[in-house]
């Protein structure tokens, strides 16, 4: 009960912060740029980079493409840069995806290292700033929207997998999540889906329902990757700013992982109404 109130506290904060944030445009993008840096310096400990590379091509990536998004007439080559940017993160997605399946570690050579801070991190800090700012509109909406997903999804895989979790979804990796608890954030994430698109009138109930198992399927997916790097690291948490939670990785590896599919989803399906 300690623990789950612990949880409860720092989440509250963590989700009061960003919700205060999220509907003023640059507040938000200076919220995800500290955001990002502190997650950064978190996951090199975890993959044991001590080059300081890693924080100045955040900044960069994220500069640029913040400002190529929010700045009006600076159009050019930007859907160019995006589409380059979504294939390279990809294809570094599914070599982590490969990874995970594999019974080896994660190999982390040099250049693996800097592509994974480049592709898998920055690159998920990059689209969150473009869905809360899709098609050059600011859509606070959608980025609320898609983050609820992944709270609720994260919270109803807790409380159903704690209490009525029996099969194991991947020990190998994390112990503690089930496929009963999968199947309850799942369910949990769909039915939300419905009350997202009634209230915020932002996508219709389709695309919400679609987005709800992105937040299910790509979260759990991003869950398992970190846990994976967190118990090849030898460590149970990726840091101790959050009590209850741990570190800000592990409150945000769902959505780091998940952040390019729903842009990819919300560029494909343009149905904004």
């Amino acid at each position: 009960m300690k623990e789950f109130s612990t949880r409860a506290v720092s989440g509250v904060i963590y989700i009061s912060l960003l919700i205060l944030s999220i509907y003023w445009q640059y507040m938000l993008v200076a919220l995800f740029f500290v955001f990002g840096l502190i997650c950064m310096a978190e996951f090199k400990k975890l993959i044991q980079l001590e080059s300081n590379a890693p924080y100045a091509v955040f900044v960069v990536m994220y500069s640029a493409f913040t400002c190529w998004s929010l700045i009006p007439g600076l159009d050019a080559g930007f859907n160019e840069a995006i589409k380059i940017l979504q294939v390279l993160t990809f294809f570094v997605q599914l070599f982590l995806i490969k990874d995970l399946f594999s019974e080896k570690t994660i190999p982390l050579f040099e250049s693996k290292r800097y592509l994974l801070t480049t592709f898998y991190l920055t690159s998920a800090f990059v689209f969150l700033i473009m869905i809360a700012n899709l098609n050059k509109q600011f859509t606070p909406m959608l980025l609320l929207g898609v983050f609820i997903l992944i709270w609720i999804n994260d919270t109803g895989a807790y409380l159903i997998g704690k209490n009525f979790g029996k099969q194991k979804l991947f020990p190998r990796i994390s112990p503690k999540k089930t496929v009963e608890g999968f199947m309850g954030g799942l369910f949990f994430s769909c039915v939300a889906s419905y009350f997202i698109a009634t209230l915020t009138g932002s996508l219709n109930f389709t695309n919400w329902l679609a987005l709800s198992i992105i937040a299910s399927v790509c979260g759990t997916l991003g869950d398992l990757i970190e846990s994976k790097f967190k118990r090849q690291a030898g460590v149970k948490d990726s840091g101790v700013i959050m009590p209850g939670h741990g570190g800000l990785l592990d409150r945000l590896d769902s959505i780091i992982f998940a952040a390019p599919f729903f842009y990819l989803f919300l560029k494909l399906f343009p149905y904004v109404s």
